[in-house]
């Protein structure tokens, strides 16, 4: 049976991929379109935004999250049917051969199943694969590396007995990837940047600067009302205590803003009138 995954194939030349993506260095957009073209100088290229890795939502059909460091690169993409991951779909051959690497690993997350697998290269050998779903083990090659111990030990999932795994694939593969890498690619983790690209043809999303909000002439009215905060036309006021954002009187009528102003004139007027009285009585 073969399952719709997220594939991320990750190629290292470092002997410390964590402290290159600690640095969180940023993607650069020729490099995944040359990666791309490489592949199959066929496919029509379109950079679709640039995002962190750890952060996004998995890429659709026809789409590739592409990034290369400086020893560290990374591709993520869509795969319609696989099983194991070692003999995956042509494209992932494609992708896993398509830079040169002293280890490569490939990470596989089920889209709408609990199928997950990964798969640890040294050049063109493979050292270590497993793809599973809890119930069914596809692939199982090399010796399990130390990391996966407690799993298999039953120490990171609940038991459901029968011939189901001790664990859930899913969390192993996040596992082998955080070992294989020195750092979660998580929202706890380091941000990967990356950039998308489709390969369907699709225009470039066209994204412009977002404009400045304009206050309306109410809401400045009453702002310039409000004796008990200093006057300033650009500022955005906090909420205050209960809650209710001061721009909310934006909405007030014309009518209530001139009964705001003739309050506000009354008030200096009697506060200019008892100033005008202290100033008489002040030599008595």
């Amino acid at each position: 049976m073969s399952y719709p995954a997220t594939v991320t194939v990750w190629f290292v030349s470092t002997d410390d991929p964590a402290a290159v993506l600690r640095s969180e260095p940023k993607a650069d957009r020729g490099f995944g379109r040359k990666l791309l073209s490489q592949i199959n100088p066929a496919w029509p290229i379109t950079p679709i935004g640039e995002f962190p890795l750890n952060r996004s939502s998995t890429p659709g059909p026809a789409e590739f999250y592409i990034a290369g460091y400086p020893g560290v690169a990374v591709v993520q993409t869509f795969v319609e049917s696989m099983d194991t991951v070692t003999d995956a779909s042509e494209v992932i051959a494609h992708l896993r051969e398509a830079l040169p690497a002293t280890d490569t690993y490939v990470f596989a997350q089920g889209m709408d199943s609990d199928y997950a697998g990964f798969a640890h290269y040294t050049g063109t050998q493979v050292r270590r694969a497993l793809a599973a779903t809890r119930e069914v083990v596809l692939e199982d090659v090399g010796l399990p590396d130390p990391f996966e111990a407690p799993y298999w030990a039953g120490e990171k999932a609940e038991q459901l007995g029968g011939i189901t795994l001790p664990f859930e694939p899913s969390d192993l593969t996040d596992a082998a990837q955080e070992a294989w890498l020195g750092v979660p690619v998580s929202p706890e983790g380091p941000d990967v940047h990356v950039v998308g690209y489709a390969i369907d043809g699709r225009p470039e999303p066209k994204i412009g600067p977002a404009k400045p909000r304009t206050k309306s002439v109410n809401e400045v009215a009453a702002r310039f009302a409000d004796t008990e905060k200093d006057y300033d036309d650009y500022e955005v006021e906090a909420p205050d205590e209960d809650g209710h954002e001061f721009a909310q009187l934006a909405d007030a009528s014309l009518a209530a803003t001139k009964r705001i102003g003739r309050g506000l004139s009354r008030r200096l007027k009697r506060l200019a009138a008892q100033i005008q009285d202290r100033i008489r009585h002040s030599d008595r």
